[in-house]
């Protein structure tokens, strides 16, 4: 069964118009982490409510095309009974699925890892579909250290793994994003990251190449250029921008469907300074927009956690962030 058309048209809506995509897929113990650090209780009915708070503030899908979910949420249901994938799917957001099981340590190479989960990813992935899922996402992890990291091999590797993934989810009918991250971690300048993301990028195509992904079918999710967080000098804003859409255009065939930026640490309003500085240097090959969890969240969530009978405030922020990508995006539409 052939599901091109659709997932063309899924890939299109995903990134089409300035809207872009909520990351709500923190994993439990990481949510929890977040929760435990603005003393909140974690269980699966706080993490629910945090994540209903957010999935219903009023006018989101003006701002957000699709949801990136957690295996947790998207099984629970909420208050008014539609599961979360039903909610979104009637309010104007594609449902989406993080199906990776987490980076590891590679065999010889502990300091660098490559992501797992492609066992049984098939029917996980059928399984998603039935439930309403329409998209999903995989993240790699490319540390830089200078003089070492990364080598050829956790490089290699991630591709590999990544178009594998992408390959499997258009063969059961959901649109792949490809999340290759180069991590900002550690004192590398614009120069090196620009080498590490365009050789990341370049390899992650040829294994997109070698297993027949169709591109229009899929959504890249790459992490901007951009200096590391303890570089002595770093790059302006400005620079970070040219330097990302240079690489992009480099490397990213421009039929892929679009680009949907992660935000890699950055603080909310740095993120959507470089989206719309990006969007300034078009026309581009391809759409530009967001996929962040963080630079969307944080401010709603140090609203909800201090004034948690509140929930307009902490809706209010969401929508000011989300509103605000939106319009960075919306600069070549």
């Amino acid at each position: 069964m052939s599901y091109a058309n659709e997932l063309r048209e899924v890939a299109r809506t995903m990134v089409s118009g300035g809207r872009g995509l909520l990351a709500a897929d923190e994993s439990s113990p990481t949510l929890t982490k977040r929760f435990d650090a603005l003393g909140l209780e974690s269980t699966a009915d706080t993490r629910l409510a945090w994540r209903e708070m957010l999935f219903t503030t009023p006018g989101l899908s003006d701002w957000i095309s699709g949801v990136i979910l957690y295996d947790e949420t998207f099984r629970q249901r909420l208050s008014n009974g539609a599961t979360v994938p039903e909610f979104l799917s009637a309010n104007g957001m594609l449902p989406g699925i993080k199906v990776d099981t987490g980076a590891k340590p590679m065999a010889g190479r502990p300091a660098e890892t490559v992501t797992e989960g492609l066992d049984g990813l098939a029917g996980r992935l059928a399984e998603y579909r039935s439930l309403g899922g329409t998209f999903a996402k995989w993240r790699a992890v490319i540390k830089i250290e200078e003089g070492a990291l990364p080598s050829r091999a956790c490089i290699l590797a991630n591709a590999h793994a990544l178009a594998r993934y992408a390959r499997i989810c258009q063969a059961e009918g959901i649109v792949p994003i490809v999340e290759p991250e180069v991590l900002m971690d550690g004192n590398h300048s614009l120069e090196r990251s620009f080498e590490v993301t365009s050789t990341t990028l370049n390899a992650v195509f040829a294994e997109l190449w070698n297993q027949e992904v169709a591109l229009d079918q899929m959504v890249l999710k790459p992490s901007m250029v951009i200096s590391g967080k303890g570089a002595a000098e770093r790059a302006s804003r400005k620079e970070v921008a040219a330097a990302s859409v240079e690489c992009y255009r480099n490397t990213v065939p421009a039929a892929v469907a679009g680009i949907a930026l992660l935000s890699g640490g950055q603080n909310d309003h740095e993120a959507t300074e470089h989206l719309a500085l990006m969007n300034e240097l078009g026309p581009l090959p391809w759409p530009v927009t967001f996929s962040y969890g963080r630079a969307l969240q944080d401010a709603a969530m140090n609203s909800w956690a201090t004034k948690r009978n509140d929930v307009a405030a902490a809706q209010a922020a969401l929508a000011d962030r989300a509103s605000a990508n939106f319009s960075a995006s919306s600069v070549r539409v």
